[in-house]
This record gives C-alpha cells, sequence and structure tokens, in this order.
C-alpha cells in the first residue's frame, strides 16, 4: 500500500470536515472513516478494498454504506475516480493536477505529475463529442514487480528447455 504523508492525510481531512460544514452534512464516524481510508492512500482503491481496510477499525460498516459513501464523497467534491466501470470504479482523494500509471497485469495504480502532460492541448475535434472538465494521462505498462517477476519467469523457461 502506498502511503501518503501525513501532512496531506491532515488536510484532506480538514477538507472532509469543511465540505461536510458547507453542505450541511453530519460528520459521521463512518462517513469519516469511509473517507480517510480513501484519503491515506495512493493506492486508488476500489469500494472493495475500502470497505475491507474501513471494517478492520469498524466491524459493523456494511459494503452497502461504503458504496453510498463513497459515492457521495464524489458528489461532495472530496474524491474523484478512475475507471468506467461503477462497479470496479476506483477511488483518488488526490485533487491535485496528477496523471496515472497503470500495471496492466497486477492493476497496480499510481500517481505521476508532468507539467508537459499538464500542458497538452486538446484537440478541437472533442467539442463534437461533448465538454471536457478534466483532462489526466494514463500511462499503462509492467510495474517494476511485475516487470522482474516475467523476466524471472522467462529466465526459468530457457533454463528448463536448455536442460
Amino acid at each position: 500500500m502506498e502511503k501518503v504523508v501525513k501532512q496531506d492525510i491532515e488536510r484532506r481531512m480538514a477538507r472532509y470536515n469543511e465540505a461536510c460544514r458547507k453542505s450541511g452534512a453530519k460528520l459521521t464516524h463512518q462517513r469519516m472513516e469511509i473517507f480517510r481510508e480513501v484519503a491515506q492512500t495512493g493506492d486508488h482503491p476500489d469500494a472493495e478494498k475500502v470497505f475491507q481496510g474501513v471494517r478492520e477499525r469498524m466491524p459493523t460498516v456494511s459494503l452497502d454504506t461504503v458504496y453510498r459513501t463513497l459515492w457521495w464523497l464524489k458528489g461532495l467534491g472530496l474524491i474523484t475516480t478512475l475507471g468506467s466501470s461503477r462497479e470496479r470504479t476506483r477511488f483518488d482523494a488526490n485533487l491535485s493536477r496528477h496523471h496515472h500509471f497503470v500495471c496492466v497485469q497486477c492493476g497496480l495504480t499510481r500517481d505521476f505529475y508532468s507539467d508537459n502532460f499538464d500542458k497538452l492541448t486538446l484537440p478541437e475535434s472533442l467539442q463534437s463529442i461533448g465538454h471536457v472538465e478534466t483532462t489526466q494521462v494514463v500511462v499503462k505498462g509492467l510495474c517494476l514487480k511485475c516487470a522482474s517477476d516475467e523476466q524471472s519467469v522467462a529466465k526459468k523457461q530457457r533454463k528448463e528447455e536448455t536442460l
């Protein structure tokens, strides 16, 4: 699990408290713990992963509560989503301008920053499709662990073929 620095977590929790106050929403313990679970990781967890993490601290929390709260948090603008399928959507509390690396083998997702990508000029043809709200670049490839595992398997296979 990629941990987020304490200062960022505290800033995100303060933003959560302020957004709840402004919207008139109750600052419930369950909502706070669900948001904290997303805010404290850079792993971009899906709802199931958030549920597992929160359940360690709050065994009575339901998966339904986690799903409803995550979409409520998105509605408040406290988290963003990655992915197109509502069932496998991943959640991200990092609202700063950033992009994502996604491992095509294990699904590892990590943030990265690029001034060049931030300055991308979008084609005019997008106007005939819809209104662009945000732009994020998703880079797909093999993470270092999967690449290393793949090389190890290939070496083992070559060695077996020579025997």
